[in-house]
């Protein structure tokens, strides 16, 4: 069987959970389950601390996992990413009292109080910047507070936590991160777990896929099909099929879920009329 590591909790544990059930595999029903085996799929799921599932990978005891990528990077584990996920996205950044610093040179002699210790330690000495680096396991805007640290780095969303603690973000995003899929970086193509790896991956794409897109039909007289097509030119081509009355056709192809109202509304004004959207559930290209 595929042996897979999902998060079993924190931001990183609902949106894969429900994107591995959208993608036809059986999730836990139980928080308190640690492993599960879907027999149908011939995969079995761990379900283990976010932060520990790259060294799980990166062992060779797991064939892939689901983490997120500045988890990987802070573990140092040898795994790389091989989908991104496009959930659970965040920017990591340096925060300190006003008059602090104003970009990352300032930072040379001083402390900085993080929970992402390789990250950070990383980073300054990839930008040749001597300061120590204090690791804290949460919490870190209160360091600066009790003298622990004069800057803290840290994931950075809206940023009101920070300005509730007198602290403000400064200089260039160390990274940004997002939910991604590992692998172990020393795997071959002729892993015996390759087939059913691959698989995994089209699956998950497919979910990508579906999420991204919706099947649009309409109808439109034959004489403004190039301009109709023009506007929904699908992912290859449109599917296109006469109608009972003549000189009309039926239209039907992929667009962004995004720009659907929009297309919908440059349609309508060209003359196509019955246009309709409908969800994608699942999909393969």
């Amino acid at each position: 069987m595929l042996r897979i590591a999902v998060p079993n909790k924190g931001s990183l544990s609902g949106p894969a959970a429900e994107m591995l059930h959208e993608a036809g595999y059986q999730q836990r029903r139980e928080a308190k389950e640690l492993r599960i085996v879907d027999p149908v799929n011939e995969v079995e799921f761990f379900y283990l601390r976010p932060r520990d599932i790259a060294i799980y990978v990166s062992s060779g005891r797991l064939d892939i996992g689901i983490t997120g990528e500045d988890l990987l990077i802070d573990s140092g584990a040898d795994a790389e990413v091989i989908l991104p996920l496009g959930f659970a996205r965040s920017t990591f950044r340096f925060a300190a009292r006003p008059g602090t610093a104003t970009s990352i040179a300032d930072l040379a002699g001083r402390t900085v109080a993080t929970s992402y210790e390789g990250i950070v330690a990383k980073h300054l000495a990839d930008q040749g910047i001597g300061a120590s680096v204090v690791h804290l396991d949460g919490a870190v805007e209160t360091a600066i507070q009790l003298g622990v640290a004069e800057v803290i780095a840290d994931v950075v969303e809206t940023g009101t936590s920070l300005r509730n603690a007198g602290l403000e973000v400064f200089g260039e995003p160390i990274m940004k991160s997002e939910a991604v899929v590992i692998r172990r970086t020393d795997a071959t193509a002729d892993d015996g777990a390759e087939p059913k790896v691959q698989q995994f991956l089209r699956r998950l794409q497919g979910v990508l896929v579906a999420r991204t897109y919706v099947m649009m039909d309409y109808d439109c007289r034959v004489e403004q099909l190039e301009k109709a097509v023009a506007l929904t030119p699908g992912l290859e081509s449109p599917t296109v099929s006469p109608l009972h009355n003549e000189g009309w056709v039926a239209v039907r192809a992929m667009v962004p879920s995004k720009e659907a109202q929009r297309i919908m509304d440059d349609l309508y004004e060209i003359g196509a009329r019955a246009i309709l959207t409908t969800a994608i559930h699942a999909c393969r290209l």
